[in-house]
């Protein structure tokens, strides 16, 4: 009876706050707070009421406080400001958590720093065992060069050593003897990319672009277990909790990151919402076999629809890096002293041929796959777009949500063809902030127009997410790539390069509320899941987090500085900045 009078009541208060049955009695009030909804409206509530872990009303405090019954919680917010849980859109957990598990890694801001490192590792690691670097791009060298092979040489004369930048690598000349890279090798396998020579003597120089499937190098260092990752990865989903991060976006996920996930789920300990996108970029496997890889993701129990852990999609490698010097452009890249380019007309580098590539967009649609490539340049950008529009021909692709991962460097008819197909995009702001000045030296302002576009592709309705591609280290701020997203929202208002004086494009700046938009409800339409979390509306989700500061209102310099107070996942609390004993 009191059930009855409460919902007759509950039907009575305006706007929206009616409970449907009483099994929404809630069990957590917060009031008295800024909530900033991110409704279509963008609305402003003043308090929110949970059941379980699902948002049962949202409105003014007096209306919401009313729904309290003998065991609802009630949460004094104090005027804070409140915001949905946010999503990193690209992650890459379990090679981010386990990166310095044999050893911790010094910050690295010069070619110096790096050969000091390589010597060092010489001085503890055996004659003969493999030294590798994985992740130090140059562009964030102050030196912005890569490493030479007489440097590694010098550093390391007794171990092969491997400076590593995602497909691209610098190698000193005991790793290419053992790779058996030598003056007369040629790539045989049928697979993509470069050896670089010396011009003058034809010599490899070290750098080899899009083919270090080449390197024949072995593990070394500290070797870890099941249980170690396990651990490792719960550390890592806190500290994503740390910073407000209730969801991420696995954009290279395997049957080892998945079993991780999976028990972390069974433990009740998997903190964050995992959408995984499973690799199977691997150019020179069969089509046969990428089709039966593909029939088995389909296939996977965790292909569903659970909130808190599943599989969508696949995810390809198409191009190289822009930090490395093998994105795949329209226009050469040009002579350059930074990328150790030589060849006028060099392009970069497409990993996958286009017509195998719209063999896997096609099987992927058929398999009801969500499909994204790594696709950096303004080449591999057109091309992959290209591949979804063949698809659409006789498929649904749009209702497949085809993705862009990256897409740095985008045209006007790109964007156009985006928009018309229901493109979307997981771009991420750092690199604007880390790389700009580099890019501006090595392109010019003019091919920079529309790097991360943010604001045309707002305006022109592409629906764009923001993430930070993390991979190396834990830490807001010095891993890499970091994965603050308040520093990241804060690139997209500025646009302020480091090492420049003067916005990149600053006419593609986001307002605050698009910059909101990009790591919350536009991060739940790239995953599906705009109609369940993304916004704090009633029968969603509640991942919602409590911030320091108004990020409305604050200076926008303040922005990149907000601090998360606390972090609630479905209605319970994983972070609490004053209690150390949630985390």
């Amino acid at each position: 009876m009191r059930s009855l009078l409460r919902q007759a009541l509950a039907l009575a208060i305006s706007g929206g706050c009616a409970l449907a049955a009483a099994d929404d009695e809630p069990t957590l009030i917060v009031h008295h707070g800024k909530i900033v909804t991110v409704d279509a409206g963008f609305s402003i509530a003043e308090a929110m009421a949970i059941a379980g872990d699902r948002i049962v009303a949202v409105g003014a405090n007096d209306e919401i406080r009313k729904l309290a019954v003998s065991g609802t919680q009630q949460v004094d917010l104090e005027g804070r400001t409140v915001l949905p849980g946010l999503t990193d859109s690209h992650v890459h957990p379990l090679g981010a958590a386990m990166y310095e598990f044999d050893h911790p890694l010094p910050e690295m801001e010069t070619v110096a720093d790096v050969l000091q490192y390589v010597a060092n590792r010489a001085d503890v690691l055996p004659d003969g065992e493999w030294i590798k670097l994985q992740q130090v791009f140059v562009t964030r060298l102050r030196d912005q060069r890569y490493p030479t092979r007489a440097e590694l040489d010098r550093a390391a004369p007794k171990n092969p050593v491997v400076f590593r930048t995602g497909p691209d690598a610098a190698l000193n000349s005991l790793a290419l003897e053992r790779s058996g890279i030598d003056k007369a090798f040629e790539i045989t396998d049928g697979g993509p990319g470069q050896v670089e020579r010396d011009p003058a003597t034809g010599e490899p120089n070290g750098i080899l672009r899009g083919c270090t499937r080449l390197i024949r190098d072995r593990p070394s260092g500290r070797e870890s277990t099941e249980d170690d990752r396990y651990r490792r990865l719960k550390e890592l989903f806190a500290a994503y909790n740390r910073v407000g991060i209730t969801s991420v976006s696995d954009r290279s996920a395997n049957d080892e990151s998945l079993g991780l996930y999976q028990r972390l789920k069974d433990q009740g300990e998997l903190t964050c919402r995992v959408y995984a996108y499973y690799h199977v970029s691997e150019p020179l496997v069969p089509i046969e076999e990428v089709a039966a890889a593909i029939e088995r993701i389909a296939g996977h129990p965790l292909h569903g629809d659970d909130p808190l852990l599943r599989v969508g999609g696949i995810k390809l490698f198409l191009d190289g890096g822009m930090l490395t010097g093998s994105a795949y452009m329209q226009r050469p890249w040009g002579v350059s002293e930074i990328y150790s380019i030589r060849d006028p007309d060099y392009r970069g580098v497409q990993l996958i041929p286009t017509d195998r590539l719209e063999q896997i967009v096609r099987l992927a649609i058929e398999h009801e796959l969500q499909p994204t490539a790594h696709s950096v340049g303004d080449a591999a950008v057109t091309t992959l777009i290209a591949a979804y529009e063949k698809a659409s021909k006789d498929l649904d692709v749009r209702a497949m949500r085809p993705c862009l991962t990256h897409a740095n460097f985008m045209t006007a008819d790109a964007i156009e063809r985006m928009k018309s197909l229901g493109i979307v995009a997981d771009l991420q702001p750092a690199w604007l902030y880390l790389d700009g000045a580099t890019l501006l030296k090595q392109f010019g302002d003019e091919r920079l127009r529309y790097f991360q576009p943010y604001r045309t592709l707002f305006e022109k309705g592409v629906v764009v997410g923001g993430g930070s591609d993390h991979m190396q280290k834990i830490g807001p701020r010095r891993s890499v790539n970091p994965y603050d997203p308040f520093w990241g929202m804060w690139i997209t208002l500025a646009r302020q390069p480091r090492w420049l004086d003067e916005p990149l494009h600053v006419e593609q700046t986001l307002s605050r509320e698009q910059a909101i938009r990009l790591y919350t409800i536009n991060n739940a339409y790239l995953t599906f899941e705009e109609n369940r979390k993304g916004s704090l509306e009633r029968g969603k989700l509640a991942d919602f987090i409590v911030l320091d500061r108004d990020i409305l209102t604050c200076p926008v310099e303040e922005v990149q500085n907000i601090a998360v107070r606390e972090t609630y996942l479905g209605g319970k609390k994983v972070f609490n900045a004053d209690d150390p004993t949630i985390r």
